[in-house]
């Protein structure tokens, strides 16, 4: 039987048919109708919360690496090319729509090009009510000033909360310069909005830590190293940068350190890009006293990943307090 439908019927008759909601609207790029896309999917459910400095969030954040397609897919170049083909902007609508439906209230996201662009557009055109947790990109250096005037910008559009880049804070650790990273943060401070910082590397924390600076929480990698492409003894000696394929060196390292922080903590990397099982990723960072995880996730796993996270968190076994 033939069929001639618009790629606009056609994501129309999808998105309906999958959600049973009105996503159709992203797809269209608009917010014209009697519902926006992301006000008219119904709610699946909420998550428990957490506080962060001025922001009540999810204890499931939405990971946005998958969103500007850095899928960190070690060797498999391709998989990059195919993360940008699926999500496309309107994906990238729909998504972050469903994520709200699930009870995941706030994005996790660096300043790749188009992203405040498109964060603007889901919250004043489609009415999205998601959170903004950014990190930018720009250099932080001695003048500060390309790192400031991002910063600014990012807030004047509406970001709620800003992080150091856990790129910029491993090299500037690495380098010595813990001075430049607690300037970084007096930036995010200056503008009034929640401020974090980022590391893949545990001497970032503990160099925030023993020099006292000011943070509202701290985003740090954490996940076991119990699947096939974990590193290997050997390679543990190099820096994080020279080992593809892994984000967290030394995991127990990280969980005993945390135990002392009486600070926020939000766990990344937690699933180790995809190698490791959700279930087993979210019960491992919650269980060693994470306060809340970032998701990197397509559209189809929300509704799995949220109802795991659910589960996890109501049989979670910890040390480390709650401090959020």
């Amino acid at each position: 039987m033939a069929s001639d439908l618009t790629r606009r019927e056609f994501m129309k008759k999808s998105v309906l048919t999958s959600t049973g909601g009105t996503l159709a609207l992203a797809a269209q790029g608009t917010a014209s109708g009697a519902e926006t896309a992301a006000t008219g999917l119904e709610n699946r459910g909420s998550l428990p919360k957490g506080k962060i400095g001025k922001m009540s969030v999810s204890r499931m954040l939405l990971g946005g690496n998958l969103l500007t397609h850095y899928t960190h897919s070690r060797d498999l170049k391709y998989v990059y090319n195919l993360a940008a083909h699926y999500n496309t902007l309107d994906k990238i609508f729909e998504t972050m729509a469903l994520a709200e439906s699930h009870g995941i209230d706030a994005v996790v996201i660096h300043t790749a090009p188009g992203v405040m662009e498109f964060l603007r557009k889901y919250r004043e055109e489609l009415g999205g009510k998601m959170q903004w947790i950014v990190c930018p990109t720009a250099q932080v250096d001695d003048s500060m000033k390309e790192y400031e005037e991002q910063v600014r910008s990012i807030v004047e559009m509406g970001t709620d909360s800003v992080y150091v880049w856990g790129v910029r804070s491993d090299a500037l650790v690495a380098s010595g310069r813990v001075d430049l990273l607690a300037k970084a943060v007096e930036v995010a401070r200056k503008y009034g909005v929640t401020a974090g910082v980022g590391a893949h590397d545990l001497r970032v924390v503990q160099e925030c830590e023993k020099n006292k600076i000011d943070v509202d929480f701290y985003l740090k990698t954490l996940h076991h190293h119990k699947y096939p492409s974990a590193p290997r003894p050997e390679q543990l000696t190099k820096t994080i940068s020279e080992v593809p394929g892994y984000w967290c060196r030394d995991p127990e390292d990280v969980v005993a350190f945390m135990k002392s922080v009486e600070k926020p903590w939000i766990a990344f990397k937690v699933m180790a890009a995809g190698a490791i099982p959700p279930k087993d990723a979210f019960q491992y960072v919650f269980d060693n006293g994470a306060d809340h995880v970032v998701a990197g996730m397509f559209d189809f796993e929300i509704e799995e990943d949220a109802g795991i996270m659910k589960s996890v968190l109501a049989s979670a076994k910890r040390e480390r307090s709650w401090w959020s």
